[in-house]
């Protein structure tokens, strides 16, 4: 299974830190936010069901540009495997 090494930005970590603290952001952005942070200097990787779901939302005009953002930032650390 092939690895991907692809880590958030700063700027994305940045984003997803402040989604989760803001207590208007909806559970979906908080559940991007939380794996994009989990994945900001390691080496974990996307889950499929989260790939999944990042996936939905970016197929989806009701989300917000940012929610978008941490989306794209999640699938983008998914396994390359997958992709295949």
């Amino acid at each position: 299974m092939s690895n991907n090494t692809k880590q958030s930005s700063a700027k994305v970590a940045k984003l997803a830190s402040e989604t989760l603290r803001d207590p208007h952001a909806s559970a979906i952005a908080k559940s991007l936010a939380a794996s994009t942070l989990a994945q900001a200097n390691t080496g974990k990787q996307t889950g499929a069901e989260m790939e999944e779901k990042a996936g939905r939302v970016l197929q989806s005009d009701k989300y917000s540009d940012d929610t978008k953002t941490l989306a794209a930032s999640v699938v983008s650390q998914s396994n390359k495997a997958r992709g295949e």
